[in-house]
């Protein structure tokens, strides 16, 4: 666990007495990077709902198979993951550059603990970059004028929206954000996406009740065909948008993996 409100970026002290979904996030993948009261908002969570922290394992293990899928049979090298969190296992740069090591990356997010961490993610191979920017994803044009410092957008590239859009309530502006952004790159480019669903009563009111303590910012799940319709116009890959523990799953059993109530894909920009 980080320690205590000390913790300052650019002269701004870190707001401890909140809960930040970046932080829960990392408690419940099981990393170090919290405060107290962002373990204390988890285990409110999990009580409610005990499967949040096998959504955020699966949700990790997903991101993973989209990346080494990107960096291996589609020839993508160049990444921009846009509400990236903490530093975990396996980050983008991480899975890519074991690919191919020449890969670039960019990760975006807006919180200064994460930004006091970036350092953990700027840890490139020497053929390849990393590169971190503090931005919103609500400001795609701030984003993709940062990213460009690092990466040719007239060449394609894996977008990563890993479970950031349940941030943006307003179905119409989270539609607008992926538009904007997917209008930026070239055709050949690629869209990985997953977001909490609707499809599991228990989990809706497990976020019901997070969002109603107002103590963190409120998280949004939307229906399997919503999330879907991020992928608007785009040609998307095999088994479509489904449980991220059905996407493509990598277990050798050959056993369909649990259900979990995130749903995802892969789409491709024609």
């Amino acid at each position: 666990m980080i320690a205590d409100s000390t913790a300052q970026q650019g002269g701004s002290r870190i707001d401890t007495s909140r809960p930040h979904s970046a932080r829960i996030w990392n408690y419940l993948a099981g990393g170090k990077d919290y405060y107290e009261v962002d373990a204390e908002a988890a285990e409110k969570v999990l009580a409610v709902f005990p499967g949040m922290r096998d959504i955020t394992l699966a949700s990790r293990a997903f991101i993973g198979r989209v990346v080494r899928h990107l960096a291996g049979r589609e020839g993508i090298r160049q990444f921009l993951d846009i509400g990236t969190g903490l530093p975990t296992r396996d980050n983008t740069h991480e899975v890519a550059q074991r690919v191919a090591p020449e890969c670039r990356v960019v990760y975006a997010d807006n919180d200064p603990v994460v930004l006091l961490h970036a350092e953990a993610l700027l840890t490139s191979s020497p053929e390849g970059a990393c590169d971190y920017i503090d931005a919103d994803v609500r400001d795609p044009e701030a984003i993709l004028e940062r990213a460009a410092r690092t990466l040719d957008f007239s060449r394609p590239v894996g977008l990563m929206l890993m479970g950031i859009l349940g941030l943006v309530p307003d179905h119409d502006e989270a539609r607008s954000v992926v538009r904007r952004l997917l209008d930026a790159l070239p055709p050949g480019s690629f869209l990985g996406l997953n977001d909490g669903s609707t499809t599991d009563p228990a989990y809706v009111r497990a976020i019901e009740a997070h969002n109603a303590r107002g103590t963190a910012t409120p998280y949004t799940p939307r229906s399997p065909e919503r999330i879907a319709a991020f992928f608007d116009g785009l040609e998307l890959l095999d088994p479509g948008v489904v449980p991220c523990s059905r996407w493509r799953p990598e277990n050798a059993s050959g056993e369909p993996p649990a259900e979990v109530a995130v749903f995802g894909g892969l789409g491709r920009k024609p």
